[in-house]
C-alpha cells in the first residue's frame, strides 16, 4: 500500500535531473527518494473548507435600512471611466456628515469602517449626496489637487451627461 501511494506521488514531486547532470546523480535522486517514502505514514488530501454564513434576526434588521445606493453606484461607474480622477463625495447620513472617496470603480468610505463585503453599499439608500469634489488621482490626502469642487449631484450629472433614474 505504501509503494502504491509512493508511485502516485512521484509525478508531483520533482525529483527530476537536472539538463547538465548525467545519469549517476539521477540515481543519488531516486534513493533520496526511497528514503523519503519510508517516511510517509499518511496520505493527506487537502480540500477547500466553507465558511457557512449564518444570518440572524437583528442582522437582517440592520441591513433593511442600508440598501443599494444607486447613486453611489453611478458615480463608481462613472469612476470607471475616468481614468486618473478620484470623487471625493459628501454625503448626510441621519444628519451626520459622512466623506466617501471613489477611485477607479470602487469606494470606500473615509468617516467610518467600510464593510469587507463588496455587494454592500457604502452609503445607505437614504443619505442624500451634499456635494462631489473632483480630485487627481491616486488620492493623497496629505497633498489633494482638486479638479472641481462643490459639484451638487445634479450639476455632475449634467454635466458628464451621465444616463441615470435619479432626479
Amino acid at each position: 500500500m505504501l509503494l502504491n501511494y509512493s508511485y502516485k506521488l512521484w509525478p508531483t514531486l520533482h525529483f527530476s535531473p537536472p539538463k547538465t547532470t548525467n545519469v549517476h546523480n539521477y540515481n543519488s535522486n531516486l534513493k533520496l527518494f526511497s528514503r523519503f517514502e519510508s517516511n510517509i505514514l499518511i496520505p493527506t488530501k487537502c480540500k477547500a473548507r466553507r465558511r457557512v454564513r449564518i444570518e440572524t434576526e437583528d442582522e437582517n434588521e440592520e441591513d433593511e435600512g442600508f440598501g443599494y445606493n444607486e447613486e453611489i453606484g453611478m458615480l463608481e461607474l462613472y469612476s470607471q471611466s475616468a481614468r486618473g480622477e478620484a470623487l471625493l463625495v459628501t454625503a448626510l447620513v441621519d444628519g451626520q456628515e459622512v466623506e466617501v472617496i471613489i477611485f477607479k470603480g470602487f469606494s470606500s468610505c473615509l468617516s467610518y469602517q467600510t464593510s469587507p463585503d463588496p455587494w454592500k453599499s457604502v452609503l445607505p439608500q437614504r443619505a442624500e449626496i451634499k456635494c462631489i469634489d473632483r480630485v487627481r488621482g491616486p488620492f493623497d490626502p496629505d497633498n489633494i489637487h482638486y479638479i472641481e469642487k462643490g459639484l451638487t449631484l445634479h450639476t455632475f450629472i449634467s454635466r458628464f451627461n451621465i444616463p441615470t433614474n435619479v432626479e
